[in-house]
């Protein structure tokens, strides 16, 4: 997941050091975040909603930067706002006063009948669902901010500077609604955490046990318990090979050569697993035809013992879920050069396969492509498609069967598909750049 621009831009350097000094200030004086010793220990977490409930809000980051030069991450965020915003409230967060009037311009320029929120709240990279805040239910009746910690995917630790900005992300959030925080030292992302808002989580081993080395499963169990109120965790073993941390070194492709991932969180479940209800779960699946490129295999051994782990499987009332496949898009390639955001951080990284990164030479990456990172709203879900002028056909058929699939499993709404690859090269997808605020009651729609 693209988050630190540690290119030769030194002002985004200053501009870090004099944020986190801020925050670091703000931290200490502030008696507002409820911690497990403070006034508020007594909150318990009840349940977090899940994300086909009815929601109250959504909240996105405006970007602050492209992760390729020529596709724009803000195009994305315009295309959600507009698809969104007529029957959902949205706060669009910005980094700094000066990114908050461009996106308030922009905004106004493409949509300006649409009523939007835009506040300033210091941000380094625009992966809300990551960093960004849990609402949860508690036995008060009222809502809190689960607030896990934050360690920039496994790339750094968490007391990186650029980490501690966005750590701190959720606790600006909790400010701007009034609401309390219950803290966890866990390192945890909202985007690999799916919950079915009746007490099962579900979540990936690679990420968690790599996010959290010298904690046992029991002991990461028990946090997830105490933050989210789940009572049933089922544990997948490994998400999408394209998904793999970067520093693991570049890939295998069908062409024969060798990619780089884009700054990836090393398996997060929304781009493979998700609720669609609180009975039914959809899978990635690898279409029989990809299965010549090495990555789809790969893809194809991961999905399917996921899948097995899931039909033995039982919810929080010991039932079976029901099990939908979609497909997995083709792989998307692209080529980065020195100046893009991704190539600068990712030339600077040790690999652990003992390659050398080809400082100054262009470079293929593999977009973090996938149809299971959609958005779910109130009245229509945001999905993701791959096709463009001057692609191979089989991409665009295999985008409509996976729309196909989404709208049945989700007949009550509309299933917008929209082009996010902008979003995809920076690591991450829809899901990932929102994060959305629930009813405060379960209510299914």
């Amino acid at each position: 997941m693209s988050i630190f621009k540690r290119n030769k831009r030194s002002y985004w350097y200053c501009f870090n050091f004099v944020l986190l000094s801020s925050l670091l200030l703000q931290q200490c004086v502030s008696t507002n975040t409820v911690h497990q010793d403070d006034k508020n220990s007594e909150l318990k977490v009840v349940r977090q909603a899940a994300e086909f409930e009815k929601q109250k809000g959504l909240i996105l980051i405006w970007p602050p930067f492209d992760h390729l030069e020529g596709k724009s991450n803000s195009e994305v965020t315009l295309e959600i706002l507009k698809n969104v915003a007529p029957h959902t409230p949205i706060t669009v967060t910005c980094a700094t006063d000066s990114i908050r009037l461009i996106a308030e311009k922009r905004i106004q320029e493409v949509l300006p009948n649409l009523d939007i929120n835009v506040k300033t709240i210091p941000s380094v990279e625009i992966w809300a669902r990551d960093m960004g805040p849990n609402f949860v239910e508690t036995n008060d009746g009222k809502q809190a901010i689960a607030d896990f910690n934050f360690d920039a995917w496994g790339y750094a630790d968490t007391l990186d500077a650029d980490a501690i900005v966005e750590e701190k992300f959720d606790e600006k959030i909790a400010e701007l609604y009034d609401l309390p925080i219950i803290s966890s030292s866990l390192v945890s992302e909202g985007g690999d955490r799916e919950v079915n808002g009746k007490g099962t989580l579900l979540t990936v081993e690679t990420v968690e046990f790599g996010r959290n080395p010298n904690l046992t499963k029991e002991e990461i169990e028990s946090e997830f318990q105490r933050l989210l109120g789940v009572s049933n965790i089922v544990w997948l073993k490994k998400g999408l090979h394209e998904d793999d941390h970067t520093f693991n070194g570049p890939i295998l492709t069908h062409e024969g050569s060798k990619a780089y991932t884009v700054i990836t969180t090393n398996g997060h479940i929304d781009e493979f697993c998700r609720f669609v209800n609180d009975s039914t779960i959809l899978l990635a699946q690898v279409d029989s035809s990809d299965l010549h490129d090495p990555i789809a295999m790969e893809n194809h051994k991961r999905m399917e013992e996921n899948y097995e782990i899931l039909k033995s499987a039982k919810d929080q009332d010991g039932k079976p879920f029901n099990i939908v496949r979609i497909p997995l898009p083709k792989t998307i390639l692209a080529t980065m050069k020195p100046g893009d955001g991704v190539y600068d951080y990712i030339s600077t990284l040790n690999y652990t396969d003992g390659s050398s990164f080809p400082i100054g030479e262009e470079v293929p990456v593999i977009a973090a492509a996938s149809y299971l990172n959609f958005l779910i709203t109130n009245n229509v879900v945001i999905a993701q498609k791959y096709w463009s002028e001057g692609m191979d056909e089989s991409i665009k058929l295999r985008d409509k069967q996976a729309l196909v699939t989404l709208k049945s499993v989700f007949p009550n709404r509309k299933v917008i598909a929209i082009d996010a690859l902008a979003v995809n090269l920076g690591g991450g997808g829809v899901h990932c750049i929102t994060m959305q605020i629930p009813s405060n009651k379960a209510q299914a729609l």
